[in-house]
């Protein structure tokens, strides 16, 4: 994959055996370093966190993943046909990647989603976690999005390039590199549903105040401030009323392109939680 090589720090990669097949992932990082899984978006791979994994990988031993449900180099045996699928085949990553000690666990959209609902089971595991604009999670997700990601279901037109552009407005208007970061990730995109076809994900869900009162761990949430998903501040002010253990931060000048459009920010911001007591 030409766009691998954009990786921008010396990795390794491994075919995971699992009940649902072969999972991908790229590793960076010093071994002896804590460990940090990263769980991308939907209809993303382990190379959505280019932007961020130099910093990352600097201080920790970094397993980003290509997710069993959706496109990548991972390889799936068995359909996914619910939450329990997709929190039994990443226990099994886990438990083979890091099988004894407590890990921190990071996702960002989607990936936040399957975070926040695994944190939410395997506490015991976790050290810290990191949502990054999760999907739904805190709120519902507007009208807007849900009619503009309809639209690149049509095979013709610019469906997917809007679409992209305005979810991803502040990388875009920014100029290089976060525009040519945008576009190659939408050339991705086009080639893995010409190679996959639709891929069908489990919907996420919106978690309630009793389940986020119930996070024992440190979270950290964070969200641009320009997210189309869901109002931001909205967003924010949820959590600060029900779970004022849970960290919130919004990152100004960035939306659902947080980790790329500000990714110093992000980088330092994410890495400031993890490494605090």
């Amino acid at each position: 994959m030409e766009r691998s090589k954009a990786w921008p720090v010396e990795s390794e990669t491994n075919l995971l055996e699992t009940s649902s097949g072969q999972t991908f992932v790229r590793i960076s990082g010093q071994s002896t370093s804590p460990p940090l899984v990263l769980l991308p978006g939907s209809q993303a791979t382990s190379l959505t966190w280019i932007p961020n994994i130099a910093a990352l990988s600097s201080r920790y031993h970094t397993y980003a993943l290509d997710s069993i449900y959706d496109f990548g180099l991972s390889v799936r045996r068995r359909k996914i046909k619910n939450r329990e699928n997709i929190l039994t085949w990443l226990d099994e990553v886990l438990t083979a990647l890091i099988p004894t000690e407590t890990i921190n666990l990071m996702g960002l959209s989607y990936g936040g989603w399957v975070a926040s609902q695994y944190a939410l089971g395997h506490s015991e595991r976790l050290h810290k976690l990191v949502l990054l604009a999760p999907a739904m999670t805190v709120l519902p997700v507007s009208f807007s999005l849900i009619f503009r990601a309809l639209l690149t279901r049509i095979p013709f037109g610019e469906f997917h390039r809007k679409f992209y552009y305005w979810l991803l407005h502040d990388a875009v208007q920014s100029g290089e590199p976060g525009q040519t970061f945008v576009d190659e990730a939408l050339a991705e995109w086009k080639i893995a549903e010409r190679c996959f076809g639709p891929m069908p994900i489990i919907p996420a869900t919106i978690l309630t105040d009793k389940a986020w009162q119930s996070f024992q761990i440190p979270v950290l949430f964070m969200i641009g401030e320009s997210e189309k998903m869901y109002p931001a501040e909205k967003a924010v002010s949820r959590l600060n009323r029900v779970a004022p253990q849970i960290e919130t931060e919004v990152i100004p000048q960035a939306g659902h392109d947080l980790t790329f459009a500000q990714a110093e920010m992000v980088n330092g911001r994410i890495l400031d939680f993890l490494e605090s007591r």
